[in-house]
């Protein structure tokens, strides 16, 4: 048996993504449509050129599918605006999101799948743990914003213990707050990095939840409907209720707007309470020690990095996950091994750079030594290694790598991925390296999910990785990694044995994908050398000596 696992409109209309499992659960492959059309989250796209991906790795047509399983409740959706879901209505939905001949001999059985169970089964069954509880927070998932499970690894169970509707979301109020500032609604990230100055300068944050204990309740009347417009019109008017004017700084200085500043740390904070309230609760009502988080609240690694361990977030954590956590509902997979590999997307040599693209630079084979030679005299370049990471984070297959303590690198890199100055660089090392480096999170820091606290030798040997309020977002690597980037590592010497690492793209496009866009973005880039699988590209015989 074969299912194919999408995230696809009408219900996700951003991040769409595809994977195929067997019926053993077995994971064969996994793509994200941005990856392959080059447009950041696939806007209502359909996981077209990823479905297509999906399949010729396995070497099947679409008529060898036996279930298609959509992370989402379309039925109930088409329902809610007085629309009917019918077989006619399927095979055009087949059609539209993926491009299949609707005159196939036989149409797959459809399986539609709960948002929020789909986000929790992906969550269970990567953490690799037997038992947990599930906490999903998002915007919104079908009619909920926040559910909370227990669930059980070998039998691929999952039992639902609370929910709340869309007018207590988390992750709307966080949006509202997002809008305010000037951000759109998939750049909640920034918001983020934003109110950690309001942390560091021990800024009062409003109060936005009320706090006679009525978990998440929001402080204004619930309209009916729950509709998005009007809950986020509602935030609005709370912010501006406890005086908040108009921001007036551009998105480079809103660092230096009180008013930005202070909406984006009571967002925060109210976030976290919040969160931490909620793995409270879900600890409780399981009997669960183990916390797995998903939906798109859980990449929110300042609040993540506050939860009391263990707490697992997957890579996957955001929509396109769901196209994996619906395979996995119709097809468990068997006990885990461990925690899901990042590594699922397409392999870098998927299109190879063509002569055109490489001439006028200069080649030589990789070398760890001289790598790590270019890196400690100033150098910033980029890993191109394998399959790419699914997911938002970079984590060694598709990074910008530098050294974290040279004068002016962090500006540097600002410049090169035309970054707002006041947003922050998370730092890569080897496990045993970075215990004198920053507090542990293993489960965080196995996908860069959590913020925590660095110590004072971090801000000697890696100052351009921490952010405003003393924290930073760190990968830990296995010491016995093999991976290009933990070979660099282990040659930077007295450097502290850690870099910058974040993600390989431009402005406003997504993480880089096969071997040729690596290149072009390379040399749009202007970096100092592109370290690709076997070989290093440059445009200077001398990439490796000081900058």
């Amino acid at each position: 048996m074969w299912v194919l696992g999408i995230n696809a409109p009408p219900a996700g209309f951003h991040d769409s993504a595809a994977c195929l499992v067997n019926e053993r659960g077995d994971l064969m492959a996994f793509a994200e449509e941005e990856r392959l059309t080059r447009k950041k989250h696939a806007l209502q796209q359909g996981p077209m050129h990823a479905a297509r991906y999906c399949l010729k790795q396995v070497g099947i047509a679409p008529v060898d599918v036996d279930v298609v399983a959509i992370g989402w409740n379309v039925p109930y959706i088409y329902n809610i605006y007085g629309r009917q879901w019918t077989l006619e209505a399927a095979t055009a939905w087949l059609k539209e999101v993926l491009g299949w001949d609707v005159s196939l001999p036989t149409i797959p059985d459809i399986e539609f799948v709960r948002h929020h169970v789909a986000h929790a089964t992906v969550a269970l069954h990567a953490s690799g743990f037997e038992s947990a509880a599930l906490v999903v927070v998002d915007g919104n998932g079908d009619d909920e914003s926040v559910s909370i499970f227990r669930g059980f690894q070998a039998e691929g169970r999952l039992i639902r213990k609370l929910v709340w509707p869309p007018s207590h979301s988390l992750g709307w109020m966080y949006d509202a707050a997002s809008r305010y500032i000037g951000f759109d609604f998939l750049e909640a990230g920034k918001t983020m990095g934003l109110a950690a100055y309001g942390r560091a300068r021990r800024v009062t944050p409003w109060p936005l939840l009320d706090s006679e204990g009525h978990l998440l309740q929001p402080p204004f009347p619930i309209p009916s409907g729950y509709a998005y417009e009007d809950i986020l019109g509602n935030w609005r008017s709370q912010f501006e209720k406890h005086g908040a004017g108009r921001v007036t700084r551009d998105r480079h200085n809103l660092h230096r707007d009180d008013i930005a500043v202070r909406v984006a740390w009571s967002a925060q904070y109210a976030l976290e309470q919040g969160l931490e309230e909620l793995v409270r609760i879900a600890r409780d009502a399981t009997g669960e020690l183990n916390v797995c988080l998903a939906g798109g609240v859980a990449l929110n690694c300042s609040a993540n990095g506050l939860l009391v361990e263990p707490v697992y977030v997957p890579p996957v954590p955001h929509d396109a996950g769901v196209a994996l956590g619906a395979a996995w509902h119709v097809a468990p997979p068997r006990r885990a091994d461990g925690p899901l590999t990042p590594f699922l997307g397409p392999e870098a040599m998927t299109t190879p750079p063509v002569p055109d693209d490489v001439q006028g630079l200069v080649s030589a084979p990789f070398d760890a030594a001289q790598v790590a030679q270019a890196l400690l005299g100033g150098r910033v370049g980029a890993i191109v290694h394998g399959r790419s990471e699914a997911g938002p984070r970079a984590l060694g297959h598709r990074s910008i790598v530098a050294l974290p303590t040279p004068e002016g690198v962090r500006d540097r890199v600002t410049l090169i991925k035309r970054r707002e100055p006041w947003r922050p660089f998370g730092p890569v090392a080897l496990a045993s390296q970075s215990a004198h480096l920053w507090h542990q999170r293993e489960h965080l820091a196995r996908y860069m999910l959590g913020s925590v606290t660095v110590t004072d030798a971090a801000r000697t040997h890696m100052p351009a990785a921490i952010h405003i309020d003393g924290t930073t977002r760190p990968q830990s690597l296995p010491d016995d990694s093999s991976e290009p980037v933990a070979e660099l590592l282990r040659h930077l010497g007295d450097a502290g044995g850690v870099l910058i690492n974040t993600s390989f793209n431009r402005r406003g496009e997504p993480i880089v994908g096969s071997a040729r866009e690596a290149v072009l973005t390379y040399r749009a880039m202007e970096l100092d050398f592109l370290a690709l699988e076997d070989r290093v590209y440059a445009t200077a015989t001398d990439w490796w000596r000081p900058a």
